[in-house]
């Protein structure tokens, strides 16, 4: 069961896991053992998660989400296939940690009187820099 926080709790059957040969070097071992792990986890269908938090997800992380509504995670960091399962859960784990509460709204202000000065100061240094950086050309000489 993955837990997240006290309010999220996703039983391991709602989880699908497939293997496959990892990539990259590794020698003998990655041509002989299915190290890879993908997981796969139907978003629409889980009964594990609230509205807000699914819209949040599907928001949030749409771009690793299939047309059918399935999540794709995968991973090969390590060369026994635990670990990367291991390694996909933690993934989902923080994924699900950064939507599970409802963002904090906006409220927004206007800049103080100091700030505003402040800028304008700001600019005027930097015109009277440039100014100072131009060629002084003779006057009306003849």
């Amino acid at each position: 069961m993955l837990s997240v926080g006290s309010n999220i709790r996703i039983p391991d059957d709602e989880f699908v896991f497939r293997f496959a040969r990892s990539g990259g070097p590794g020698g003998q071992n990655v041509n002989k053992v299915n190290s890879k792990a993908v997981l796969r986890w139907d978003i629409d269908s889980s009964p594990s998660l609230a509205d807000d938090v699914r819209e949040r997800f599907r928001q949030r992380f749409r771009r690793r989400i299939t047309r059918e509504g399935e999540l794709v995670i995968s991973s090969q960091r390590y060369r026994d296939r635990a670990r990367n399962i291991a390694d996909c859960m933690d993934k989902l784990r923080a994924m699900l940690q950064e939507v599970a509460s409802q963002p904090k709204p906006r409220i927004p202000t206007r800049p103080t009187r100091a700030a505003k000065e402040k800028r304008l100061a700001e600019k005027k240094e930097l015109a009277e820099k440039k100014r100072r950086r131009k060629k002084i050309t003779g006057g009306d000489e003849d």
